[in-house]
């Protein structure tokens, strides 16, 4: 039966074998790389130029982590304190009702235009619509969303049943 020095001996022995067939092989692929790079007049450069047309760099998670979380969007005036708005919200901004206030400088022109955004007409808009259609027998009314009602559905000019 076979102890655990000699076991962990055989473990090490194997990880090494594997780290250096590791390296052989990357060894070997970067050489086909580079051969293939040599032979078209590639650079590193034009790979990240290339690249970045169609995905994009991929982001370091550490990097983007501390990007991020940098990034202040809310400030409290009295403290300085800032937040992400991310997360769970600090107490000095918990319980407003309008955190417009204390947004930063860049985030205020940009929620600025947001509200304009949201204002403009077309927009989808939750919960009950005013009618647009009225069934002149049966006083039934339709707003429009959604399938129409059986009495309007067969309808060819749905105009003699709009309400304005």
């Amino acid at each position: 039966m076979p102890t655990l020095e000699s076991l962990q001996a055989k473990i090490e022995k194997l990880r090494a074998q594997a780290e250096a067939l590791a390296a052989k092989k990357s060894s070997a692929v970067i050489e086909k790389i580079r051969n293939l790079m040599a032979e078209h007049g590639l650079t590193t450069a034009d790979i990240d130029a290339h690249a970045g047309k169609k995905r994009g760099p991929k982001p370091d998670i550490g990097a983007a982590a501390k990007s991020s979380a940098s990034v202040a969007k809310y400030r409290d005036p009295k403290t300085g304190a800032t937040w992400s708005g991310h997360g769970r919200a600090p107490g000095w901004i918990a319980n407003v009702k309008d955190r417009s206030k204390y947004l930063t400088a860049d985030n205020a022109a940009v929620a600025a235009s947001a509200v304009k955004k949201t204002a403009k007409a077309g927009n989808y808009v939750r919960g009950p619509q005013p009618a647009l259609y009225c069934d002149p027998k049966t006083g039934a009314t339709w707003s429009g969303r959604g399938r129409a009602p059986a009495w309007l559905a067969g309808a060819k000019d749905r105009s003699k049943f709009s309400i304005a």
